[in-house]
């Protein structure tokens, strides 16, 4: 087993009602088909907590990745995914629950700096032995949406609760990440410091991608007026 790095502190999340707005603002309600008293109305009603590690997600079948990664932003660039990660959105949740209902939140969110340098095949076993559940990708790009904080150099993250399943029912070797380009290669110069969605084999080790991962997922149920 790969030996652990030290870990970061990542500044706590928003009020969950803070976070509806910043999902409103960035316009996520309308591609989920919802108002934005809808979308404040989920969140008023999924129980806010002290923690500052609760995070509220629009389900994927409302809003893909593909929908949320431009909304990213750092050093003023939107996020983007590479050129050979075109099926996005067929990474699916794998062996992860999601609950059934338009909006949820995920609590205990953490990035997982303390297994930087561990492969995702590694990693995967000791966040289930340790009663955690990784993190999909649109709750990753959650995330880095509502504590861009959450995303620094050298302290990226692994997304591994979303897997795509090939035709043959083989689980692609691919595994997706959220890092920050270099501008380097099929980037461009122009995107160096922009958030960027792409993926990494099962099998290599980075030691600048931890794995996000939490505790639960719980319905957000809509307060009644």
């Amino acid at each position: 087993m790969p030996q652990n790095l030290p870990e970061t502190a990542v500044p706590a999340l928003p009020p969950l009602a803070d976070q509806a707005e910043r999902l409103i603002r960035s316009g996520v309600h309308e591609s989920a088909g919802l108002t934005a008293e809808e979308l404040r109305a989920y969140a008023a009603g999924a129980g806010d907590d002290d923690t500052g590690a609760a995070l509220l997600v629009v389900h994927p079948d409302r809003v893909p990745a593909s929908s949320l990664a431009p909304l990213l932003r750092r050093a003023d660039k939107p996020g983007f995914v590479v050129e050979d990660m075109q099926d996005v959105d067929l990474f699916l949740p794998s062996d992860v629950d999601l609950p059934d209902s338009p909006l949820y939140v995920v609590r205990g969110v953490d990035r997982g700096d303390d297994k930087a340098n561990w492969s995702p095949e590694e990693a995967l076993p000791a966040l289930t032995s340790a009663d955690r559940t990784p993190l999909t990708l649109t709750e990753g790009i959650h995330w880095v949406l509502q504590q861009p904080a959450a995303l620094e150099r050298n302290r990226c993250f692994m997304t591994i609760g979303s897997r795509l399943r090939k035709p043959d029912g083989k689980l692609d070797a691919r595994t997706p990440a959220i890092w920050i380009s270099n501008g380097t290669g099929r980037d461009g110069r122009a995107r160096r410091n922009a958030p960027k969605i792409g993926w990494c084999w099962w099998g290599n080790r980075h030691t600048w991608l931890g794995f996000a991962s939490a505790t639960t997922r719980t319905p957000a149920k809509p307060t009644v007026a």
